[in-house]
């Protein structure tokens, strides 16, 4: 059975009252000022002190242009800490680098980072390390692995989706990796008409951003395909993570202040609105930063927070499915039929089944798509699957035993091989 994106939204917003009750006992629901989500999901009223908040961007810290062997990739973030001497200047990192930088430059939390960071190990990199953007010399080729590792420039379906905030559409630009002017001119603009001391970037508007990026991905990518877990989880993410991360804490403002200048920033654009110039792989962490406090570190829990708003607000985030080689063909598929009916379209919208739904679909597949990747998959399975766990744990889902793939076959943005991205036709059945 298939649905369209309007059966979907009725769907879930008959259920829109169980969103607040996301599994997030510790969050304390409380009413927040200025363009927040829906559902409050900041634990407490964060405390600002900027002794321990404070992130160097001098001395050893201070900004450093990459070289042509640097890696460089499609997260701003990590090519910003990179830069800045958080990660390693090659842009080539292990698990616990990547878990203490983000910590020391955002104030993520361990168990997001640790799940990001693994997952990224055992499909973009060698099980202990991976590079921010493509493949490179910095990160040799270890017995036991069927090529190179191509990092997070080649993690298309499986880490990078389409619709992505700033990159552009693989199928459409040729990379995935590379920042758009007219995609971050479109984010620019959703603060326009405000002067800049009354600028913040809130979820509101990412929000909206995103429901823009989903639907230009529709009309104009006929590949376009949004996966369970890198379309409604990793995408999800993404955009959360603009706010979340890039917003610079102060007392005023302990949730963050996300300006038109730290923007710019971030996303490496110089110049004045309608004149934007990028410039690859230049990302820097803004001067006077500061991070989130110890006492609100950016958990598992928060996001899901944060992706069930997102999909409470634009129901067609979760929608798993895309075009069918044309544009404007976007077909999705019933969660009952895809799960075996452990997640069915009707109660999405209940407790944590929107999360579990695309994490549970990440634990199902991950095992037959590192097939592809390694000779010997036992270390790299009990790897991606102890950190899948962890968060299905912790989330309480139901586990899927049998995932039909085959209604995977009908997207061409799935099966098709093009600019670099292989497929997953022929057999294969791995999916995110």
């Amino acid at each position: 059975m298939q649905y369209s994106l309007t059966v979907l939204a009725a769907a879930l917003l008959q259920n829109a009252n169980a969103f607040p009750t996301l599994a997030l006992d510790q969050l304390n629901s409380r009413q927040t000022t200025g363009n927040q989500s829906p559902v409050p999901c900041t634990p407490v009223q964060p405390p600002f002190d900027a002794k321990s908040q404070y992130v160097s961007t001098s001395g050893k810290y201070k900004f450093v242009a990459p070289s042509a062997s640097d890696a460089r990739g499609p997260c701003p973030g990590l090519n910003a800490a990179a830069n800045h001497g958080y990660l390693p200047h090659n842009g080539i990192a292990t698990i616990q680098q990547y878990i203490t930088g983000t910590y020391q430059v955002f104030g993520m939390a361990q168990d997001i980072a640790a799940f990001l960071a693994v997952y990224g190990a055992v499909f973009d990199g060698d099980l202990t390390s991976y590079s921010i953007g493509g493949p490179t010399a910095n990160l040799p080729v270890i017995s036991g692995l069927l090529g190179t590792p191509q990092g997070l420039s080649g993690s298309h379906n499986k880490y990078e989706n389409d619709a992505s905030p700033i990159r552009g559409d693989l199928y459409l630009y040729g990379n995935d990796y590379l920042s758009q002017v007219s995609n971050f001119q479109q984010l620019y603009d959703m603060e326009d008409g405000k002067a800049d001391d009354e600028v913040n970037y809130g979820l509101n508007d990412i929000v909206e951003f995103r429901a823009n990026r989903f639907q230009h991905s529709i009309d104009n990518n006929p590949y376009f395909f949004n996966g369970p877990f890198s379309g409604a989880i990793a995408s999800g993410a993404a955009y959360s993570f603009i706010y979340r991360f890039m917003a610079n804490k102060s007392a005023e403002y302990p949730e963050g202040r996300l300006s038109r200048q730290n923007l710019k920033d971030f996303y490496s654009m110089t110049g004045t609105s309608g004149n934007f110039k990028y410039t690859p792989g230049h990302e820097k962490i803004p001067e006077n930063w500061y991070k989130r406090n110890d006492v609100d570190q950016y958990s598992i829990p928060y996001f899901t927070c944060d992706n069930a708003n997102q999909i409470l607000a634009h129901p067609e985030f979760a929608s798993v499915g895309g075009n069918l080689g044309k544009t404007n063909s976007f077909v999705g598929l019933d969660p009952g039929n895809l799960t075996g009916g452990v997640y069915e379209l009707s109660t999405l919208g209940e407790g944590n089944n929107a999360a579990c739904f695309g994490f549970e679909l990440g634990t199902e597949a991950s095992p037959d798509l590192l097939e592809g990747l390694f000779t010997n998959v036992t270390p790299a399975k009990n790897a991606i699957t102890a950190a899948f766990s962890k968060v299905t744990s912790a989330l309480g889902c139901k586990p899927i035993q049998n995932l039909q793939y085959s209604q995977f076959s009908q997207y061409a943005g799935y099966t098709k091989s093009y600019n670099g991205y292989k497929g997953l036709g022929g057999g294969k059945k791995g999916i995110l």
